[in-house]
């Protein structure tokens, strides 16, 4: 029988714009609070948080790693292996020998309020640099790391699932991008939700009606087809696959580290072309004030993704998720639809938010897939 999944209790009160979940390192169980990310594959804690050589189950290694993120994001940590522990409830399961990176130094808009980032990711974007000593405490230079042996490093979850704790899926319930401003943030409903290791289907408590497929085309991000976009009852904006001097494998990707819709260019013009005068004006600011936003006028955004046997996965952003009315300050809404600046689409978690998103690494063949089933309102 496959383990029970575990339901860890999520929140963006903490970043105010990406969801943090707990885990538990080392001997001592160090709680920390991380970034949840599938757009990264590296376990990383900050060691203001947590310092392995006061831990007695950490193996300390030879490797380190250095992270860079689209956001201009960074860190350089030390790598050891030790346990970490996932736990909610009654339930709990407890994993050695995890390659944790210890990060000794980061820009500093990096973890935030956090204590580090889980990514969810494949293994190709877990490398690391093997050194000719242990490194930790960290006497390693910039340029010893880029004289060092590349190598990879297996991820927290896919090591999880092959140790048989864990279903090969993993699922979030989220219902914002960005932090509603209340008096009591943390305790608002629609700024908490669910990350479930190990399950997602099953969760029929938290979605109703079936499930819209779409394929993972790599193993690296979680790439996937964007085939068209449709505003509102407009006709369908064809997005073109990558060419070879693109340097991606995809047009687009979901990621739960994005807290919007990151759009190649020229699909963002054409989604505002396809709008009023007005609502183009206030779509190239990046906050107004809530009361412009009439959100009854707005359209929704159809994001239609290649799924498996000829089918589409037809996911609708509703005004609400692509503005955040009360956006991390009371009477201010966040626009959650970029002008990126890549041919690849990050799409973040504006995607995600009216739906139960399951990523399931077992199916198509080990590529995995993305599936997308409506949240039932709260109560």
């Amino acid at each position: 029988m496959a383990p029970e999944p575990i339901r860890i209790p999520i929140t963006n009160a903490l970043l105010g714009d990406g969801y943090t979940g707990t885990l538990y390192i080392g001997a001592q169980q160090k709680e920390v609070s991380l970034l949840l990310d599938t757009g990264s594959s590296t376990l990383a804690v900050e060691n203001r948080s947590y310092d392995p050589q006061h831990d007695k189950k950490a193996a300390l290694t030879s490797m380190v790693q250095e992270v860079f993120y689209a956001d201009g994001s960074s860190w350089i940590g030390s790598v050891v292996k030790t346990d970490v522990t996932a736990r909610s409830g009654r339930l709990s399961t407890a994993l050695e020998s995890v390659a944790v990176a210890v990060a000794y130094h980061e820009t500093a808009s990096m973890f935030g309020e956090a204590q580090g980032i889980l990514g969810l990711a494949f293994e190709s974007l877990d490398d690391a640099y093997t050194l000719t000593q242990p490194t930790v405490p960290p006497k390693y230079t910039p340029n010893e790391i880029r004289t060092g042996h590349h190598t990879f490093v297996e991820p927290y979850f896919m090591q999880l699932a092959e140790a048989g704790l864990s279903a090969n899926t993993f699922s979030f319930c989220t219902r914002r991008s960005v932090m509603r401003a209340s008096k009591r943030p943390a305790a608002d409903p629609v700024n908490n939700g669910v990350l479930i290791l190990g399950g997602g289907e099953d969760a029929t408590d938290l979605y109703d009606g079936g499930f819209q497929t779409a394929l993972v085309l790599s193993d690296d991000y979680y790439d996937v087809n964007l085939k068209e976009v449709i505003v509102g009852n407009s006709a369908p904006i064809a997005v073109p696959p990558p060419t070879y001097n693109h340097k991606v494998r995809t047009n687009a990707i979901v990621d739960s580290g994005t807290n919007g819709l990151d759009l190649a260019p020229h699909l963002f013009e054409a989604i505002v072309s396809r709008m009023t005068k007005e609502q183009q004006h206030l779509l190239h600011a990046r906050r107004v004030a809530t009361s412009e936003i009439h959100l009854g006028d707005w359209p929704n955004i159809t994001f239609v993704l290649q799924g498996p046997h000829n089918s589409d996965a037809r996911i609708v952003v509703t005004p609400e998720n692509y503005w955040q009315l009360d956006g991390l300050e009371h009477g201010e809404a966040v626009r959650s639809l970029w002008r990126g600046s890549d041919k690849q689409s990050t799409l973040g978690l504006p995607l995600m938010n009216g739906y139960l998103t399951v990523f399931d690494n077992s199916a198509n063949h080990g590529l995995g897939v993305v599936k997308f089933a409506r949240l039932k309102p709260l109560q």
